[in-house]
């Protein structure tokens, strides 16, 4: 079993985009009794808000299925409850470091690593682009699922 949590500032756009995307992929390739896919934040100022419209645009155009969400931010408790922690940009991290004290297992990672790129996930709340950030998610994910 593959416990992968995505993470980004406010769990309404990024992070959820992520959890969807992958759970999608591993659906489609058959996998999907082998993974536990969730997406958290690290603030508080989204909590238990659905999904941006623009997330719900971007998945719903691409023909993937937007599940019951509501944001969360991670615990320092839930820790080892993740094989991975994967995160969108250089905030996360520090929000991260902040929350979960320390990554001894190396579980925190940035998504595009796992596209071969050294860069964040622009955020859409700020940037507005949700095409770009679908673009960035879908390619962090997919290479994410080769590397499983």
């Amino acid at each position: 079993m593959h416990r992968i949590l995505f993470v980004c500032h406010g769990n309404i756009c990024r992070s959820t985009m992520a959890q969807f995307v992958m759970e999608d992929l591993v659906r489609r390739a058959g996998r999907g009794a082998e993974f536990t896919i969730d997406s958290a934040a690290t603030s508080t100022e989204e909590l238990g808000n659905p999904p941006h419209p623009g997330t719900v645009r971007v998945l719903n155009r691409a023909g993937i299925p937007v599940g019951a969400h509501h944001s969360r931010q991670i615990r320092h408790d839930e820790y080892d409850d993740w094989d991975l922690i994967v995160y969108m940009d250089a905030e996360n991290a520090r929000g991260l470091k902040r929350i979960l004290k320390d990554d001894p297992a190396g579980k925190c990672r940035p998504l595009l690593s796992f596209a071969g790129e050294n860069r964040d996930v622009a955020d859409p709340w700020y940037t507005g682009d949700f095409d770009a950030t679908y673009r960035d998610v879908l390619a962090g994910c997919e290479g994410l699922l080769e590397q499983l």
